[in-house]
């Protein structure tokens, strides 16, 4: 009989609360026993799914490429089988737990989609469940109940999975963009008197103050008359951000210097607008050539 725990220490520091999601699942200890029930007809015929699911597997191409070889498909079919194991008889708890969130994170950095794992978890409970119904066609009223509890675990084992793919591609996604954030951002001179500063990746509040400082020490240092921001491979800005372009160019105008933006996105455009920029206020291009061209008009003038 499965006993509904409190959540342990760990669940709460990463905000876990099992009794919430058994009670969300509604999900009982009689579901477990009734799953438990299926042990056996689970064993006899697990082996044989999870052969016909793989062959269904490599048959197509994309799918086959997560493989490295048959070493490497005879070891995930051995976790495959000892997952469905324990979706029927292991006992939930913070072990079990951890387990399947592990799992949705190794799913992520692997490239197992959800397409690929939910694909493969209904092949298997279809599967299962035709054998169950046809073993017990004589008692019809007894099987379906079982599988009705089988359904409600897989579907609350398919969302623990889901829940930590979902976190860890969104961690990696903030790495990412962290990384990018933290690129140094050249400052070129295309020739005397014009700079060209291109800015690639997350343009952040923290990234744009020290763009304003490197773009004032650029001028400086190359006794710069004109400078050329081209911010076509940032995706977007926030209004914050906006503003804070709009003030590094205003410094850059107390030194002397008129500076151009180029490669300005809808999306850049209108957060510019929401801080007040007008067409009258800033010197913009639609693309770097044309950028250029205006910088050098506006040294000539």
């Amino acid at each position: 009989m499965l006993e509904i725990i409190a959540s342990s220490a760990e669940d709460a520091r990463d905000g876990y609360d099992l009794q919430k999601a058994m009670k969300w699942f509604d999900l009982s200890p009689e579901d477990r026993d009734r799953t438990m029930q299926l042990g056996e007809i689970s064993e006899s015929v697990a082996e044989a799914i999870i052969e016909t699911f793989y062959e269904h597997l490599l048959s197509d191409p994309v799918a086959a490429q997560h493989f490295h070889g048959p070493d490497h498909v005879e070891k995930v079919k051995a976790g495959q089988l000892r997952y469905f194991r324990e979706l029927i008889s292991a006992e939930l708890d913070d072990d079990y737990i951890a387990d399947r969130r592990r799992i949705g994170g190794i799913h992520e950095r692997t490239g197992v989609t959800p397409t690929l794992y939910i694909g493969a978890y209904a092949f298997y409970l279809n599967r299962l469940a035709t054998i169950v119904l046809d073993r017990m066609k004589e008692e019809p009223d007894a099987a379906f109940p079982l599988l009705l509890s089988l359904f409600k675990f897989a579907h609350f084992d398919m969302a623990l999975a889901l829940e930590t793919y979902v976190d860890t591609r969104e961690e990696t996604i903030r790495d990412r963009e962290r990384e990018l954030s933290e690129l140094p951002t050249p400052v070129l001179q295309l020739r005397p008197g014009l700079l060209l500063i291109p800015v690639v990746g997350t343009l952040d509040s923290f990234r744009a103050r020290a763009l304003t400082v490197q773009l004032l020490e650029g001028i400086r240092a190359h006794r710069a008359r004109a400078v050329v921001l081209d911010i076509t491979g940032v995706a977007a800005v926030d209004s914050a951000v906006a503003n804070h372009l709009i003030q590094t160019m205003s410094a850059a105008r107390l030194m002397g210097v008129r500076s151009v933006l180029t490669g300005l996105s809808a999306e850049v455009a209108q957060s510019l607008v929401k801080v007040g920029v007008t067409a009258e206020k800033l010197q913009t291009a639609g693309d770097l050539e044309s950028g250029i061209e205006l910088a050098d008009r506006l040294m000539a003038g």
